[in-house]
């Protein structure tokens, strides 16, 4: 399973990442993950004209969204959009962080898996 990773670079600057999260097939209940160590889970819904500017997670967390997209763009100057459905882990907790932007006009709803 692929996830894309925010992470600070030695620069101060905040740069994407594509992660292969390795799964193993376990037959009939389909392939999984091995467990990884979470604190807490936060759900979180922005109203559809959000434009966040630079700021960095607070802590590791993973971001899963729901049922809308996300424009992220880091400090390298370089932008993905991350799709409902789409995780992402933000791990930019130094340097100059990330900004996050809506999709479409529409509100987003999501769930952050802290790591912390």
């Amino acid at each position: 399973m692929q996830i894309t990773r925010i992470f600070t670079g030695d620069d101060g600057e905040s740069h994407f990442e594509d992660i292969d999260v390795p799964l193993e097939d376990f037959g009939s209940i389909g392939r999984i993950s091995k467990l990884e160590d979470a604190t807490g889970v936060v759900f979180r819904e922005v109203d559809a004209d959000y434009d966040f500017d630079f700021h960095n997670a607070p802590r590791r967390q993973y971001v899963i969204n729901l049922d809308a997209a996300v424009e992220i763009e880091v400090g390298d100057g370089s932008t993905r959009r991350i799709e409902a459905g789409g995780i992402l882990l933000a791990e930019d907790t130094e340097g100059r962080g990330h900004c996050s932007r809506a999709v479409d006009h529409r509100p987003r709803r999501c769930i952050f898996v802290t790591l912390d």
